[in-house]
């Protein structure tokens, strides 16, 4: 079934205002929320993520109705790929070295801020392209 289109984008919003937070403060809990959240949203889908249940309960009931509907696919392959760079980001914020949590940290918020400003997905256009690549591939 589809996903109204507004939803990761709302997530991305929300995402990009706690990376940004993260790279301010350094916050390494507050990166593991957001790791949390990205596993959570990879692993039930968009519609049970964190972010996507507030987006269902609190936004959506004061929009119209949904104009544009996307695959729930794509959006789930970019937060796994959102989760292994924060997962990478935790990791340098704490163990270190400090260049990768701040390398992987900056890198997973650029791609939210693009989904959310602009609407660009650069992980459902990996998804894509990787469907792309291994259609017929056996």
């Amino acid at each position: 079934m589809d996903i109204d289109a507004r939803g990761p984008r709302f997530g991305a919003g929300v995402t990009t205002v706690v990376l940004a937070v993260v790279l301010i403060t350094g916050n390494a809990w507050l990166l593991a929320w957001q790791t949390l959240a990205f596993l959570l949203d990879a692993a039930g889908g968009v519609t049970r993520s964190p972010y996507g249940l507030l987006f269902r309960k609190a936004v959506r009931p004061r929009l119209g109705p949904p104009t544009a509907f996307e695959a729930p696919e794509p959006p789930r392959f970019a937060q796994a790929v959102g989760l292994v760079f924060a997962a990478l980001g935790l990791v340098g914020h704490t163990l270190g070295p400090g260049w990768l949590g701040l390398a992987a940290t900056g890198a997973a918020l650029a791609a939210a801020f693009l989904n959310a400003v602009f609407g660009y997905c650069l992980g459902c256009e990996l998804y894509l392209l990787v469907r792309r690549m291994t259609v017929g591939v056996k």
